[in-house]
């Protein structure tokens, strides 16, 4: 068998099962670009496999043993690809490399120079986009790898043929453990993904862990309001950043903080006598935390202080992050991804200071894991909204449902001493019931990871 790490020394035939996925495309499309042969499995058609075909690949529209022929030099596959998937099954029999998708980015990554992995349980996407319009307003032609729509570069993947790359790291199944760079950032550690992980000490161990990675010549930018950031810092052979909040305890944090009428933060960047005043298009005081972690982490690669104003000015969010969808009878909807407690809390907040009368949340809980795991903290961060609607859960990747439902939820809400919440089952009976409910100039934000954000953008059309 060929060693794994001979990939991405020269081009060979590399095979994706699940070719057409977000992550997996982006990389199918770089290898591509570098002269590799690319073929994959995809059980749909669509404009990101179209797209693929167009430059060079050979996509087969269903998983099958007959896909994996003798000149395959390596298989990648992602977490949700099982063992007895008969393509990962048959090039096993056939002895050929076959390594995951976090494995094959890790390797790709260790070619650049610049490399830099974006981590934490909320904010990556946003926090690796400002990165990447910091360099794009740089024009130092950065390759990134975003997991949300980045309208800047046209999606969520970028090509560029610099020493530069960015990515998100996400740290389900610890895949961010296999990505191979030089600038850690880690935005927040806390509960979640409890499918895999044990408990939150697991979590923070491998969150250690993925910081331990970085070498003497790396660099590890971490938000100083972790609990006990120590441990994440002590005994480091990298050097590292602090960013904040708090003045007393961070390299990196904000002063004279204002909000315009919807929310986005004017504030000054203070990194010991510099002091350097950023204006964001994005709300919410999150927001102005991951900005901070975008400064520090540009700062400490050396893009001049004008460049990381510039592409913190010009970042006007990615899809689903508290994202404007329109009205319906004088009501504004938004669309926002949160679904984890910390993050729902960030966006009501953000809410409050945004003009209304009543805000209304839909909310759809993702994984019965998670929604049982944080019932609690669930039920007070939604709390905060005036009015909430719940959906049905959805269950992605689980198959038990540990025996609850959103109705759960709504009972644990009710426990509060709230007493505007209402589970409804269908998408369709929400529609009809916020188009009675709501009225003039009150704020509907759709939340939730799964498919919530058509519920506005029905209303809306």
């Amino acid at each position: 068998m060929k060693k794994i790490q001979d990939v991405i020394n020269q081009p060979c035939h590399v095979h994706f099962i699940g070719i057409g996925g977000i992550s997996m495309s982006g990389l199918a499309e770089l290898l591509l670009d570098k002269g590799y042969t690319v073929s994959g499995s995809d059980r749909n058609t669509t404009d990101i496999t179209n797209k693929l075909e167009s430059l060079g690949a050979t996509v087969i529209h269903e998983h099958s043993a007959d896909n994996i022929t003798d000149d395959i030099s390596y298989v990648v596959y992602t977490a949700a690809i099982k063992d007895d998937n008969p393509e990962l099954m048959a090039a096993r029999e056939k002895d050929i490399a076959c390594m995951t998708r976090a494995e094959l980015l890790g390797l790709v990554m260790s070619k650049y120079k610049t490399a830099i992995s974006v981590a934490g349980t909320h904010g990556k996407t946003t926090t690796t986009s400002m990165i990447s319009e910091i360099m794009l307003a740089y024009e130092c032609d950065p390759t990134i790898s975003v997991g949300g729509i980045l309208h800047s570069i046209g999606g969520n993947f970028r090509i560029g043929h610099s020493d530069y790359f960015v990515t998100e790291a996400c740290e389900y199944t610890n895949s961010f453990l296999s990505l191979i760079s030089n600038v850690n950032i880690i935005l927040n550690v806390r509960e979640d993904h409890l499918d895999f992980f044990k408990d939150i000490d697991d979590i923070r161990h491998s969150f250690r862990t993925f910081a331990d990675n970085l070498d003497e010549n790396g660099t590890l930018i971490i938000n100083s309001e972790v609990d006990d950031v120590n441990y994440f810092t002590d005994g480091l052979k990298s050097k590292y950043l602090t960013f904040g909040l708090d003045a007393e305890k961070s390299d990196f944090y904000p002063e004279n903080i204002t909000y315009n009428k919807v929310a986005c933060a004017t504030f000054d960047v203070v990194n010991g006598s510099d002091k350097t005043t950023v204006s964001l298009k994005v709300p919410g005081l999150h927001n102005v935390l991951n900005a901070l972690a975008a400064f520090a982490t540009c700062k400490s690669i050396g893009i001049p202080t004008e460049y990381i104003v510039k592409g913190l000015n010009n970042y006007e969010g990615t899809d689903r992050r508290f994202q404007y969808k329109g009205e319906f009878n004088g009501v504004t909807v938004i669309d926002d991804y949160a679904h984890h407690p910390d993050e729902i809390e960030a966006t009501l907040k953000t809410a409050k200071t945004y003009p209304h009368n009543n805000l209304w949340v839909v909310f759809q809980p993702h994984t019965y894991t998670r929604t049982k795991s944080l019932m609690s903290e669930f039920a007070k961060a939604l709390s905060l909204a005036d009015n909430i609607v719940l959906a049905k859960i959805y269950a992605a990747r689980e198959t038990d449902d540990l025996g609850i439902s959103s109705d759960t939820l709504r009972q644990e809400i009710e426990k509060l001493g709230h007493k505007n919440v209402t589970y409804i089952d269908t998408f369709e009976e929400i529609e009809k019931f916020l188009q009675k409910k709501c009225i003039h100039g009150d704020l509907l934000i759709t939340m939730g990871a799964g498919n919530v954000v058509l519920i506005g953008e029905n209303l809306v059309k």
